[in-house]
């Protein structure tokens, strides 16, 4: 593999950090399904496969869907935490593959909160 100069390095770092960033990346929001351990042996395995279903099944184009290590509350798992811009983000819980539809449909598509599945709503970061 050819080594990259620091201009091709300095690109690379650009074209991931809009992936992080919503604001200036391609999607207007994204999902992130929790598979730490504890969120795999729940079954959040099944959570990534309804999400990605949803969002072939509608041809959404602007949502991204990863997932991330153990969020921290094993006995609430599977979880995923939904990212749209200008909105805090909104970790839900106890996920079903019926549940995780109904939060694509009305949060992710809708831009509504599913409040009886949310268990936090704002980033644990801080400022």
């Amino acid at each position: 593999m050819p080594k990259l100069t620091i201009e091709e390095l300095r690109k690379e770092r650009e074209k991931a950090r809009k992936g992080i960033y919503l604001r200036e990346g391609e999607f207007r929001g994204k999902i992130i399904v929790h598979m730490g351990t504890c969120g795999i042996a729940a079954g959040a395995r099944g959570i990534v496969s309804t999400f990605l279903e949803e969002v072939e099944k509608r041809a959404v184009k602007d949502i991204a869907v990863t997932t991330s290590g153990c969020a921290g509350l094993c006995s609430r798992e599977p979880m995923a935490t939904v990212e749209l811009v200008d909105t805090p983000p909104v970790k839900y819980g106890d996920l079903t593959p019926e549940k995780t539809r109904k939060i694509f449909a009305e949060h992710v598509l809708g831009g509504t909160i599913v409040a009886d599945y949310a268990i936090g709503v704002g980033s644990e970061k801080g400022g």
